[in-house]
């Protein structure tokens, strides 16, 4: 699949030949959701915490006794039936993050890119280096190209001044090709691929 390269200017600059097998498959809603749910149980904090009876901080000391009193049994007051007694079976600081096969992971990413590509929201731009870091420069081209919530992914690193510059720009993110990833690529609304970029996703997903 040929695609336009445009520059920064918004200027033509050749073409580029897509991969059928990363930007030209059917998108399953099933794999797209269960990478997505990989991606944000592994960023979820699991800092979740009660206090067992054995935490609390009431006396140790049975309350009343055993027999005779006409009312219920009890030990002391840490028991959970108690108000501000421990917690039963509360939650407790975890890892909520679960495994998810490398392939799995690829394929997503294929899919991902060719939701995106089908949906038109996918450009290809020559280089992302700016001569200065200014955030201002950056805006000029944004603006003069239309990006909205744009993802820009680049080769193997990016570079110093464009990311300084995108860096006070509401709604640019700059990823390296080894960061892109699925949940910010559907949250984005145009997904910008430099050709250094898509060399690095082709070789990814080789």
């Amino acid at each position: 699949m040929k695609v336009d390269v445009i520059t920064l200017a918004a200027e033509g600059d050749g073409s580029v030949d897509l991969p059928e097998s990363i930007f030209g498959l059917e998108p399953r809603a099933d794999i797209l959701h269960r990478v997505v749910r990989y991606q944000l149980a592994g960023r979820q904090q699991g800092s979740h915490s009660t206090r067992t009876r054995s935490m609390t901080n009431y006396s140790r000391q049975k309350i009343y006794r055993q027999k005779g009193t006409g009312r219920a049994r009890h030990g002391d007051r840490n028991a959970p039936i108690f108000r501000k007694g421990g917690v039963y079976k509360g939650p407790t600081p975890r890892s909520h993050a679960h495994k998810l096969n490398r392939k799995f992971r690829k394929l997503g990413l294929r899919h991902a890119l060719s939701a995106k590509f089908l949906a038109g929201e996918t450009v290809i731009l020559d280089h992302a280096r700016l001569d200065s870091p200014k955030t201002r420069d950056l805006a000029r081209a944004v603006d003069r190209l239309g990006w909205q919530r744009a993802l820009v992914v680049d080769g193997a690193s990016v570079d110093p001044n464009f990311a300084l510059a995108a860096r006070n720009l509401a709604g640019i993110d700059v990823l390296p090709g080894i960061g892109a990833n699925v949940y910010d690529i559907l949250r984005s609304k145009t997904l910008v691929i430099t050709r250094a970029g898509l060399d690095a996703l082709v070789e990814r997903l080789a």
